[in-house]
């Protein structure tokens, strides 16, 4: 797929802009619900509907207890940090009752980011969770649409798809009261506010990385997608934000 991008420092510009313009709008916009563990009215995400939230949204911790394997809780990561947990050392972990996300894609996705969309949906479905999308669907729509996801005051924003991955790392900074989750892609230097989950197969960091060595398409499977994900989530709850979550 080819992608038109903006450069770094017109991203971070056009960002400062975005965010700015919503500073006026901050209390004006409502957050979407829905019923828990369905899909609530989404967003298409334009260039002039982007808003945002200075309110921080209530603190929130999981139910269950992260396996002693998953990470060093007497040491905890460093920022920017990689963990590695054993496989299984998050499957006790769940998010509370009405627990919310907003799911972040891009408009035109490739069989990659469906597979994580679906990912989601079925995580969603199994944990009484309700999803807010919002959609990007174009090349200008993608830093408002993260802007929009940030004024859902949702209790998570998960962003799939690698054309997501430039304008969370410029807003991401400006929104540190939002917890975010980066799904089969990561962010080169995240704020405490932003995990991501990967594997090897995966890992793309941005347009001025490019893609990585060992990206492969086929690894993009529903199973690893879901443990990914669960993995992610899971470090969220209990605080490990900041890092880059790579599962087996």
């Amino acid at each position: 797929m080819t992608r038109n991008a903006p450069r770094p420092a017109v991203l971070l510009t056009a960002a400062a802009v975005v965010l700015a313009g919503t500073v006026l709008a901050a209390g004006c916009s409502a957050a979407t619900s829905g019923p828990s563990g369905g899909t609530a009215s989404g967003d298409r995400a334009t260039s002039q509907n982007g808003t945002a939230q200075s309110v921080a949204p209530t603190p929130v911790r999981g139910t269950g207890t992260l396996g002693e394997d998953f990470a060093d809780h007497e040491n905890p990561p460093a920022p920017e940090a990689t963990i590695n947990p054993a496989p299984g050392s998050w499957d006790d972990v769940a998010p509370p009752a009405d627990y919310r996300v907003v799911l972040l894609s891009p408009g035109d996705p490739d069989a990659e980011t469906e597979t994580l969309v679906d990912a989601v949906e079925s995580w969603a479905e199994a944990e009484d969770v309700t999803v807010v999308p919002v959609v990007a669907d174009t090349v200008d729509d993608r830093l408002p649409s993260v802007a929009t996801a940030i004024g859902k005051r949702s209790d998570l924003v998960i962003s799939v798809g690698d054309d997501m991955v430039d304008p969370i790392a410029a807003i991401s900074p400006s929104a540190l009261h939002q917890q975010f989750l980066v799904l089969g892609a990561e962010i080169a230097e995240p704020t405490s506010n932003v995990t991501a989950a990967d594997w090897t197969g995966a890992g793309f960091r941005g347009e001025g990385l490019g893609v990585s060595s060992h990206h492969d398409p086929s690894t993009f499977t529903d199973e690893r997608a879901g443990r990914a994900l669960r993995a992610g989530v899971a470090a969220a709850l209990n605080g490990f934000s900041g890092i880059v979550v790579w599962v087996p």
